[in-house]
Formats: structure tokens, C-alpha cells, sequence
């Protein structure tokens, strides 16, 4: 995040911890004054730093959803294309590029094991891939 300063940061940091924070206590954990605060989201979200405001949701209130993390290993160079293939499938919910054997890590979510295994199918068959490995996720400790 360049062209950002220490308020900016701090201010990114606790929206990534509640979005809905008032501006005005954002305001007074930041030290500043409330239009302070207000002036820096319009500019933050015009210039595409904020993208958007989300929900996270507890795991439980997801009910039977799978979620796994499948890592995966693209020929030679590639990763932008096989980025852009699972930036469009909707069972994927994140994409990470990483160092280290994996070279992308793919957040992946389905209703059902039958749903979950189709999927799977799919993204081991795009051009681009050479390998994957799956690990479905049982029990998150911690958000």
C-alpha cells in the first residue's frame, strides 16, 4: 500500500478488524477529528484502496459447506493464466500466490461432497496446472 501514511494504515487496520465501526470512534481511537476520518474513506475507496466492505460470518452459521485449501503447482510460467481461469469459478472464495513447492493457494467452498468433488475435477483439469493437493478443512479455531 504505497502513497498510504501511519493514519491511513491504522485506519485500514481497524475497519479489517470491524467495517462497521462508527466513524466517530474510529475518529477517537485514531486521535483525530470525525471529518478527518470521513475525508480519508472517500479518498481511500475513489482511489480503489477500499474496495469494498464485507461480512464474515462465524463457520457455524455456514452450516455443512465444505472448505478446503487446495495448493497448487503451475507449469512454467503459467500462473496468470490459471489465475485469471479460477478468479472466475464462484466455489472459489481466495486466491494466494505463495513461495516454496506451491505456487497458489485456492480458498475453495461447495455445498455438498458431490458438489466438492466436481469442482475438484474442474480445476485439475485447466490448462496451466501440473499439480494440486487438497486439504478440506474440519474446524476453524480461530477467525
Amino acid at each position: 500500500m504505497t502513497g498510504l501514511d501511519d493514519i491511513d494504515r491504522e485506519l485500514i487496520a481497524l475497519l479489517r478488524d470491524n467495517a462497521r465501526t462508527p466513524v466517530a470512534a474510529l475518529a477517537k481511537k485514531l486521535k483525530v477529528a470525525r471529518g478527518t476520518v470521513q475525508n480519508r474513506l472517500a479518498r481511500l475507496e475513489r482511489d480503489g484502496v477500499i474496495v469494498g466492505y464485507t461480512v464474515r460470518l462465524k463457520p457455524q452459521v455456514e452450516g455443512q459447506r465444505i472448505r478446503a485449501l487446495m495448493t497448487i503447482e503451475v507449469e512454467g510460467k503459467r500462473a496468470p493464466d490459471v489465475l485469471r481461469s479460477l478468479r472466475g469459478d464462484p466455489h472459489v472464495a481466495a486466491l494466494h500466490t505463495t513461495n516454496g513447492r506451491w505456487d497458489i493457494v485456492a480458498e475453495l467452498q461447495a455445498e455438498s461432497l458431490e458438489e466438492f468433488n466436481r469442482v475438484l475435477g474442474a480445476i485439475r483439469l485447466l490448462d496451466g496446472i501440473a499439480h494440486t493437493e487438497t486439504n478440506i478443512l474440519l474446524c476453524t479455531h480461530k477467525l
